[in-house]
């Protein structure tokens, strides 16, 4: 008979755990999931490589019906204790908003209640002790407040599924749940925070279809602000509606549909008598999803607040990135706070959303200011004002044609180093200004351009032909456009699955916004070769990833009074860019006073705006670049990327004797590698940075503890110079010997994998088999192994 302490942790399931849970009436087709990877693994950034760190994986999720997990269970094998798995299995239950949390050895299972709250959370179960589906059926309602049977009907309504076989990632089923539960509950204002990429569209339409099919929902308006957004929702997830669901558009409405979707310009005439939305009765519909609802119309209308207002009846549901919280705009004071938040940090540690590493370039002009020469008139002749200009200043109302090229041209050298048709987004201060690097960077890229005209396109509000290329543009498919240039039409709601390259060239001071256009950059497209992107920030707008508002939780900063004017969701909408309806026609808002200068005219004060002056024969120069890398959690890495190695290897390690014990006790280095690089420290960036090539142990050495390196090549002859390789036969010692060689071409870890027997020159010694037995078997082989590497790194220096 088979010891059971000899089993695999595979084995226990198999042998123990799944007959125990088939015994206890769950349906091992239906409600029983092994080996449940729910995150993809980090993305680690080397250099412009990239790898995969390991995806979070439970041994069991059990399910009440598909997408409804109710149970999580984690295996160790007999050699650990019933309840060694526990700890684990509640750091995913909590991941997963999962009650009834299992571990299990195979002798028995240790279980947490998390709905517990008085009495015996913990207890030991036999095999034949595991709880019936319906046991933990009742405990989930009871964790989620699920009281009545019309409740349980609405949440146990199931998902849309078709023949693509797509399901919803492990947050988007959480925020699908959490919000189809607290309507069935009764409540009419939510709000999802899922960060820019995480597919919040998708989960709205499964939140739409499971109240709609359940019927708890009938007549449903999708709102938004942008036409880009309502064409990619239509095209996109919303098809599945087909006939039900129409697009309301010239303001023609037809009640016949269910499914609406609607520019909110679409509804509104600015004239109460005529706005279209009066044109259904305030009941009509019963669910409202306002998509991006932390922007709107522009604050001196509130539009989108009276549409909502006037549909006050009906359910709300606010989807955003980035709810606005200000001193005197909220989300959640309308909304509520949210039912579920999804962040960006969150998204790139579980592999879901690409890692960035930023490029900042100072220009002279930028950081020391230019003031003109007295008398200095502008290309039209107009008189320079005697000031000093700055970032703040440039392009706004003084454009100097040489900072245009000087960034048109360090974008194109970047672009060169890398790929040359890699997509990239240009944010610009205004519609002028990225017409005007339009033309800068056709200018620097002229062969590409007698290629493909549509290298560069301007995509802004005015812009009709960049707008007719706007689908090209994120279409992976699609070579060009390659580079777009825009102000503010690409900021949110865009698509761009393969864009590698986002350029800051505008004064964003709004974290709301900058978030917005780093989620340009963040989704992935591993077909098409995106898996990281770069920003390249020419006006210190990342300094605001340093804000600890940049990836925390919403915080309300003051709570509005009852008579205290509640203002519109958006961000300001500058009068640069114009707002349109769904036939285009701009609506025109007056811009900021500060746009006006008071000019005396025949006695009197009259306002005419400001001019924009346009100046050349300037000297511009790249005073400095820096490259910033992120950290573990996400967060850039705003000192040395030497110092914050320092201090990653000192938190696992207090002294170099602490290193080096654990390093020389470890059979395999890459394991302390990979320890290091869950850490956010990449040795790849880290060698970059300080410009010089080592082994990673004397990168470790040196860096954390102050150790004068050894190149490879050092340690290889030193480890020549003993008579190490005496004790073993010719043939075996060939092995060594090329293995310590490829040990000073290529590092410790590949001479770990025992795929490097397969390699040139080892495959001329023998097969891997003939030659692990060349040292009595393969545990004798690693042996060798070991040993050889403890002769690599005897000379510590």
């Amino acid at each position: 008979m088979t010891n059971k302490k000899e089993l695999s942790e595979r084995d226990i399931c198999t042998k123990y755990i799944q007959p125990a849970l088939e015994r206890a009436g769950w349906n091992p087709l239906t409600q029983i999931r092994e080996e449940v990877s729910f995150t993809d693994g980090r993305i680690y950034v080397k250099g412009n490589l990239t790898s995969r760190g390991k995806r979070k994986r439970a041994d069991y999720i059990l399910y009440h019906k598909p997408n409804i997990p109710i149970a999580i269970i984690e295996a160790k094998d007999n050699k650990h204790s019933v309840k060694a798995g526990i700890q684990q299995g509640l750091c995913y239950a909590e991941i997963l908003d999962i009650p009834s949390v299992y571990s299990s050895n195979g002798d028995g299972f240790y279980e947490h209640d998390r709905t517990c709250t008085d009495g015996k959370i913990e207890q030991e179960l036999t095999l034949n002790q595991f709880p019936s589906p319906e046991v933990l059926w009742q405990r989930y309602k009871e964790y989620k407040g699920i009281t009545t049977k019309e409740q349980e009907r609405i949440t146990t309504q199931d998902y849309f599924f078709d023949s693509t076989g797509r399901t919803p990632r492990y947050y988007q089923t959480c925020a699908i749940n959490r919000t189809v539960e607290a309507i069935a509950k009764g409540q009419n204002r939510i709000l999802l925070t899922m960060a820019t990429g995480t597919g919040k569209t998708y989960a709205a339409f499964q939140i739409i279809h499971r109240l709609w099919k359940s019927k708890t929902k009938k007549r449903i308006l999708f709102l938004a602000d942008r036409n880009a957004l309502i064409d990619q929702t239509k095209r996109g997830d919303f098809r599945h509606f087909k006939d039900k669901m129409t697009v309301i558009r010239k303001k023609k409405i037809d009640k016949s549909y269910e499914i609406y979707l609607a520019l909110y310009q679409g509804l509104i005439n600015y004239n109460e008598d005529k706005d279209a939305y009066r044109k259904f009765s305030p009941d009509f519909f019963d669910l409202i999803v306002i998509d991006e609802c932390h922007r709107g119309s522009a604050k001196e209308d509130s539009a989108w607040r009276e549409i909502l207002k006037y549909f006050s009846i009906a359910t709300h549901i606010g989807l955003t990135a980035t709810p606005k919280e200000t001193e005197t705009i909220s989300s959640t004071e309308y909304f509520g706070d949210p039912i579920y938040t999804y962040s960006l940090k969150q998204g790139i540690q579980d592999g879901f959303l690409a890692p960035y590493k930023v490029l900042r370039v100072g220009l002279n002009v930028d950081l020391e200011g230019w003031r003109p020469e007295q008398g200095k008139t502008d290309k039209q002749g107009l008189l320079v004002d005697d000031r000093i200009y700055n970032r703040t200043d440039f392009d706004k109302s003084l454009a100097i044609d040489e900072r245009t090229e000087t960034v048109a041209r360090k974008v194109t050298e970047f672009l060169k180093k890398t790929n040359r048709l890699d997509k990239t987004i240009i944010f610009c201060v205004d519609i002028d200004h990225a017409q005007r690097m339009r033309a800068a960077i056709a200018n620097e890229n002229s062969d590409l351009m007698a290629k493909n005209s549509k290298f560069v396109m301007q995509i802004t509000g005015d812009n009709e032909e960049g707008k007719m290329e706007l689908d090209n543009f994120i279409n992976p498919e699609e070579k060009y456009p390659v580079v777009a240039t825009t102000s503010k039409l690409m900021t949110t709601g865009i698509d761009a699955q393969t864009c590698k390259l986002i350029v800051l060239d505008s004064n964003i001071g709004s974290m709301t916004e900058f978030k917005q256009i780093i989620g340009r950059g963040t989704r992935i497209n591993e077909e098409f070769g995106k898996t990281f992107f770069s920003i390249m920030d020419f006006r210190n707008v990342t300094d605001l990833f340093a804000d600890p508002d940049f990836d925390g939780d919403p915080v309300r900063v003051k709570e509005l009074t009852e008579d205290e004017e509640f203002e519109s969701f958006d961000d300001e909408i500058e009068s640069d860019e114009p707002i349109t309806d769904e036939d285009g026609e701009e609506i025109v808002f007056k811009p900021p006073i500060s746009e006006y200068l008071e000019v005396i005219t025949g006695g009197d004060i009259v306002a005419e705006p400001r001019p924009k002056y346009y100046v050349n024969g300037v000297n511009v120069a790249v005073l400095n670049e820096r490259i910033q890398y992120m950290d573990g959690n996400g967060k850039l890495i705003t000192g040395s990327l030497k110092d914050y190695t320092k201090q990653k290897v000192r938190e696992q390690y207090q002294s170099l004797d602490d290193f080096l014990k654990k390093w020389n006790q470890t059979d395999k280095k890459q394991a302390i590698i990979e320890e290091l690089t869950e850490q956010g420290i990449v040795f790849e960036n880290l060698k970059e940075a300080i410009n010089k090539e080592m082994d990673i142990f004397d990168l470790i050495c040196h860096i954390a503890f102050d150790q004068p390196p050894l190149t490879r090549a050092e340690r290889v002859n030193n480890v020549k110079k003993c008579d190490y390789f005496t004790r073993y036969g010719e043939q075996a010692r060939k092995v060594l010997e090329a293995l310590l060689e490829k040990y000073a071409d290529e590092g410790i870890a590949n001479i770990e994998d025992m795929k490097i027997l397969q390699v040139n020159p080892l495959d001329q010694l023998g097969s891997p088999l003939e030659i692990v037995q060349l040292f009595g078997g393969k545990q004798e082989y690693l042996k060798a192994l070991v040993e050889l590497e403890q002769e690599i790194y005897r000379k510590v220096a």
